[in-house]
């Protein structure tokens, strides 16, 4: 119908021509953020508040068939997979017990997620996290704990990444995270897949800070991602969370030297409260400046010890003051 009709109202043809030269002059209206891949597409769904895909990654902590470094902190190395029964191959896990690698260590998903105004374009963090034992990414990392809850409330502009450890199992071995560069390689293929995420802002990733936060066991992987996991010099925040059980001399050693200029906070309650004043008391030897609260500001060279009481350790990352412990420290990362 619309040929016959221009071709016979031509006072309606100059008036459209003039109507879309008027709108050719007028400013274009301001860019969006570029948004990330459409629900449902690639596994993208929509959580708590934030585009959520599981990737299954080649550098995630697991498989691994290495050795474990500094074994119970010996300073002797041994095999990660001890046992073999007849092809099947199991760890010897200090707590856990014999724990089969094909039912707790041969998960390679991690948990990718982007709050709905994430702006990859705009100064961006990306956030990795380490979940501690008997734990999964969706029952525990998404629905009991709420990490992508808390980071989608706290307004900071970030996206999660959070491997599977230890599958559902008491035990916190760091996997490929114990290795040279193991941690580098990881966030390499992170960036990647989050490339994947937003394909106009592929590159901005490859630039972004990092902050690690290490919950319970997570801290073995989280030390290890410091000492020798490479690419430290992007690592602007470590948050632990009821989480300094061991590995004591690698954490003082990173606040001490590349971490001066990134910000160090460990929250705890009784059952990791010996190992943080032990902490504290060497920072505090060694001349630097520590807080007992978090500042409204965790900027470059903070450092804060936080005692939450007698929270039980199990609920410690929805149960520490307010409830929401992450959404609280990631509102002050500014």
């Amino acid at each position: 119908m619309r040929g016959p009709f221009l071709s016979h109202n031509r006072a309606a043809v100059a008036c459209l021509g003039l109507m879309l030269m008027l709108a050719s002059c007028a400013a274009p209206p301001p860019a969006a953020p570029p948004g990330p891949a459409p629900a449902g597409s690639s596994g993208v769904t929509t959580i708590d508040g934030a585009a959520v895909q599981f990737a299954a990654f080649q550098n995630s902590a697991f498989p691994y068939r290495g050795q474990i470094p500094n074994y119970q902190e010996t300073g002797k190395s041994r095999p990660f997979l001890d046992v073999d029964d007849n092809g099947r191959l199991g760890h010897s896990s200090p707590r856990g017990g014999l724990l089969w690698e094909d039912q707790t260590y041969n998960d390679r998903t991690v948990l990718l997620a982007a709050p709905q105004n994430f702006d990859p374009n705009a100064p961006a963090t990306i956030v990795v996290f380490f979940h501690g034992n008997m734990a999964t990414l969706e029952r525990d990392v998404i629905a009991r704990q709420q990490i992508v809850r808390q980071l989608a409330d706290s307004g900071l502009n970030a996206v999660l990444v959070a491997p599977q450890l230890a599958h559902d199992a008491p035990d916190s071995s760091a996997g490929k995270f114990w290795s040279p560069g193991g941690f580098a390689a990881f966030l390499n293929e992170a960036e990647g897949k989050l490339g994947d995420f937003y394909p106009a802002a592929r590159g901005a990733f490859r630039r972004m800070p990092v902050v690690i936060v290490a919950y319970s066991g997570g801290y073995l992987p989280a030390a290890y991602s410091l000492s020798v996991g490479g690419d430290g010099g992007r690592v602007r925040g470590l948050v632990l969370l009821d989480a300094l059980y061991g590995e004591k001399d690698k954490f003082v050693g990173w606040v001490e030297g590349p971490g001066r200029n990134a910000f160090f906070v460990s929250a705890y309650s009784t059952s990791s409260r010996d190992g943080n004043l032990a902490v504290e008391a060497q920072l505090q030897q060694a001349g630097l400046t520590v807080q007992n609260d978090l500042p409204a500001s965790l900027g470059p060279g903070a450092i804060a010890f936080v005692d939450a009481g007698s929270i039980d350790h199990n609920d410690f990352v929805t149960s520490a003051w307010g409830g929401a412990p992450l959404r609280d420290i990631f509102s002050r990362m500014r």
